[in-house]
């Protein structure tokens, strides 16, 4: 399937999606606070979205029961929301899908709750970092491995390893399109494969892992750990190729 062209019309649908996204994230980062349960941070989050005008469109999404994937300490990804109250020194993943006429957005962070230890904040530093590095690398014509090498260097120069087998990918009138995009080269060239383009729109989001990237999924079907059942962060923006460069949609 061919990578999506966006019209600037479109950018600006998805920017609006986005938007809302980053909103959210942000109501949920300036409320996690010790004693906050994940499922009414879900509920905050959910009743944010739908009053902009929104759906929260992780819900329902492959059978995903919630608006908010909360992922917590070893949780990696895809966190169901509990009863469970955050604790001090808890690191809590959020990723957040919107749908606004017809238009997806998806983004996370990863957020500490109260004193965490040093590696703690080094891990959720090394995913943002990431991310943000990047995005600031992103050139029209560069290939999306080369982009995928830039994000493991990055990675594992910080002494972290990427979680293998899933990735960030594109998005627009659907949450997931084309093209796949592993925080890791698959492979061994990475001038191989498509080159990216203006009018691209698609979601990076480094998930760090650190000692074993291997994943394994829990009991539930969704909640996603490391083999090395350590801590893990995820961070995550929709970016659009605007003018040769990569510009972020999911800011608040």
């Amino acid at each position: 399937m061919a990578i999506a062209l966006r019209k600037p019309n479109e950018i600006e649908k998805l920017r609006a999606a986005n938007k809302i996204v980053g909103g959210a994230l942000e109501l949920l980062r300036t409320n996690t606070k010790v004693g906050a349960s994940l499922k009414d941070l879900d509920a905050m989050a959910e009743d944010y979205i739908r009053s902009h005008g929104a759906k929260p469109s992780f819900k329902g999404l492959y059978g995903f029961p919630n608006a908010v994937c909360t992922s917590l300490n070893k949780v990696i990804i895809h966190g169901i929301p509990t009863d469970y109250k955050l604790q001090e020194g808890d690191v809590i993943g959020y990723d957040i899908g919107t749908e606004l006429n017809e238009y997806f957005g998806d983004a996370a962070i990863t957020v500490p709750v109260g004193e965490v230890s040093d590696k703690d904040l080094a891990l959720i530093a090394c995913a943002k970092d990431t991310l943000y590095h990047a995005i600031s690398e992103i050139k029209q014509g560069m290939r999306f491995k080369e982009l995928s090498l830039i994000m493991e260097e990055f990675i594992r120069g910080r002494g972290f390893v990427p979680l293998y087998n899933f990735c960030g990918h594109g998005i627009g009138k659907k949450p997931h399109e084309e093209p796949e995009i592993p925080n890791y080269l698959e492979g061994k060239n990475p001038k191989a494969g498509p080159k990216i383009k203006n009018g691209m729109v698609f979601c990076l989001e480094p998930m760090i892992c650190q000692k074993d990237s291997k994943p394994i999924i829990l009991e539930n079907k969704w909640d996603v750990v490391s083999a090395d059942g350590l801590h893990g962060s995820h961070y995550e923006h929709t970016v659009a190729v605007i003018n040769g460069k990569a510009e972020i949609l999911s800011l608040a």
